[in-house]
């Protein structure tokens, strides 16, 4: 009878595992997708890999050409413009309900957050972590954590201009100052001043993506997608 259970699971770990090659961009934009040598590697039959790419498919994450292949969808500016539009007017919401007395503890927590932030030996995807659950703490502050799940859902495609935002920085110290100024002005209780912070820092994704785009624009969705053309190998165009 637990059999059922156990390939749930085992589905919901493999869809989990390459969601997250997928954002991290150990996947990249556009790269080709193999059931047979992804599910050789995670050392699964193909079934639950052919599922996962149908759900990431769903996501948006994944293309799926018949008679071609299945890919990784390149990063599509508007659907990163929809979920930063989505997750600022959540956080903005969020920094107008904070009370006048902090939580102390979140408030500890964050400050051990951002000193964290500040290690030289740092790896970026160790940044990407504590900028999440920065984020996810201020909106604690206010009694909304639990509305952190809708919104990380919500941004794969933001979630992936952002890393390479992150890979175009020699250092994230300039994010990690962006979060002292958002989390000064608000334990200082200054909240006009910690929404243009935040304001600022959720909108640089859109000069990050403008950067990239302009030496790697194969990175980026452009206009309606067109099929890969199949030739010796099968390439975008």
């Amino acid at each position: 009878m637990a059999q059922p259970q156990r390939q749930r699971t085992n589905r919901r770990a493999i869809y989990t595992t390459l969601r997250q090659m997928v954002l991290t961009l150990e996947l990249p934009p556009g790269a080709p997708l193999s059931e047979n040598e992804l599910a050789a590697s995670l050392g699964v039959s193909r079934t639950p890999v052919r599922e996962s790419l149908i759900l990431l498919a769903q996501e948006g994450l994944v293309q799926v050409f018949p008679k071609i292949g299945s890919f990784v969808s390149r990063v599509d500016p508007a659907q990163v413009a929809d979920a930063q539009f989505l997750r600022e007017a959540v956080e903005l919401a969020s920094l107008d309900d904070l009370p006048p007395e902090l939580d102390p503890a979140v408030v500890t927590e964050l400050r051990g957050n951002l000193e964290q932030q500040k290690r030289a030996d740092l790896g970026l995807e160790e940044f990407f972590e504590l900028d999440e659950a920065f984020h996810q703490g201020l909106m604690r502050l206010s009694g909304h954590g639990n509305a952190w799940t809708t919104v990380a859902a919500a941004k794969g495609h933001l979630d992936r201009a952002r890393r390479l935002g992150l890979h175009e920085n020699v250092s994230p110290a300039v994010f990690a100052a962006q979060h002292h100024e958002i989390f000064d002005a608000v334990v200082g209780g200054d909240v006009p001043l910690a929404r243009t912070a935040m304001r600022a820092h959720l909108r640089a994704v859109f000069s990050d993506i403008e950067r990239i785009r302009a030496h790697s624009p194969e990175l980026f969705a452009s206009g309606p997608t067109k099929a890969p053309v199949r030739r010796n190998v099968v390439v975008w165009e």
